[in-house]
C-alpha cells in the first residue's frame, strides 16, 4: 500500500510540474506577442459564460421564487 501511495504522490508532483511548465510557456508566448495581463490574473480562472447571455431580469427572479417554479 505504501508503494502505491508514493507512486500517486509522484504522479501528482509530475502533473503539477507539467502544468507549471505549460503555464510558463503560455505566459512567455503572450509576452512575445505583446499581449499583457495583470500580474494578479490567473490563466486557469476565467469566466466561461458566453458574452451573449443577457443579465437575469430581477423581477422575473422574484416571480419564480414566489411561484416556486
Amino acid at each position: 500500500m505504501e508503494t502505491f501511495q508514493k507512486r500517486q504522490k509522484e504522479i501528482r508532483r509530475l502533473e503539477r510540474q507539467r502544468d507549471k511548465a505549460a503555464k510558463r510557456i503560455a505566459i512567455n508566448a503572450r509576452k512575445a506577442s505583446g499581449i499583457t495581463i495583470g500580474s494578479h490574473a490567473d490563466i486557469s480562472t476565467t469566466d466561461h459564460t458566453p458574452a451573449s447571455d443577457p443579465p437575469a431580469d430581477p423581477s422575473r427572479m422574484d416571480q419564480v421564487i414566489l411561484d416556486g417554479r
